[in-house]
């Protein structure tokens, strides 16, 4: 039944698959449900000088992009690289992947991220790191999408860091996301908004062991369903100090900085902040 839901989006013009999203986010809103409940509490903590006000519209606005981003996942999903290259308006900084310097992308969970590795891998192969779900079967035809031409996905164990760094060694891009609490196996404690977060340590070592640069990548949700604009800019994490600590701050602050500038395209519904707050 989920399948065909997001088959039906894909089919929808994207006007309508985000107004859809817009209606799906403002009864998340309306209903005071589990996503308002997690997206409340991670606004309410990382912006605590906004009014009361703001901060409910910052909330209201959250969810109506989360709505979004579940709406536009049938549109991605269900269409090929090409056909998702159509609605990039505008590509800022795509000679980044080209260094002589190992490339690593940064992908945060901010717009549209689903979009980032299918669009790099029309330039550029592509290897991508991902979490895998707890349904074997759900997995398996996740990947089945996800895993097409150029964009090769690796699992977020062992075995996918041994693939990440035998495609450094290639000469590949790699990409992760590393904006998400991994446990305490593999993450240090960093500030992110001025939490002490569990925050993955992975991209960090890699970026030192390799000397590599570290780009980031994101795919802007553009107002009105105009599209999305493409954006990778290179950022330095490798901290003068030479510690993973500084490191892993220095990618923190990154990531937050561009959250700043369009908090709402942030993935607030994820569970980032509970090694401080109860969810």
């Amino acid at each position: 039944m989920v399948r065909f839901i997001l088959w039906l989006f894909s089919i929808m013009p994207l006007r309508l698959n985000h107004f859809i999203g817009m209606l799906i986010g403002q009864y998340l809103y309306l209903t005071k449900s589990n996503s308002r409940v997690v997206v409340s509490k991670n606004i309410k903590l990382c912006f605590p000088k906004l009014s009361l006000e703001a901060q409910q519209i910052l909330i209201k606005k959250s969810l109506i992009e989360l709505g979004k981003s579940l709406t536009e996942s049938g549109f991605i999903w269900f269409k090929d690289f090409d056909d998702n290259a159509k609605y990039v308006t505008k590509t800022i900084g795509i000679q980044h992947l080209k260094n002589d310097k190992a490339v690593i992308l940064l992908v945060p969970h901010f717009g549209c991220w689903e979009l980032t590795g299918r669009i790099v891998s029309l330039s550029e192969p592509v290897v991508f790191m991902y979490k895998m779900l707890k349904d074997k079967q759900q997995n398996t035809w996740l990947i089945s999408k996800r895993h097409q031409g150029d964009l090769l996905m690796v699992p977020a164990n062992k075995k996918g860091v041994i693939k990440l760094q035998r495609a450094i060694n290639n000469k590949q891009l790699i990409a992760i996301l590393p904006d998400q609490d991994p446990g305490k196996v593999g993450s240090i404690l960093a500030p992110f908004f001025s939490q002490n977060v569990r925050t993955m340590t992975l991209l960090a070592r890699l970026a030192r062991k390799n000397n590599a640069q570290v780009v980031m990548a994101w795919a802007k949700r553009l107002p009105n369903a105009k599209g999305y604009e493409l954006h990778l800019n290179p950022i330095k994490i490798l901290s003068d100090t030479n510690t993973l600590e500084d490191d892993v701050s220095l990618m923190n602050k990154a990531i937050e900085d561009l959250v700043t500038t369009q908090p709402e395209q942030y993935l607030w519904h994820y569970k980032r902040f509970k090694s401080v707050v109860k969810y």
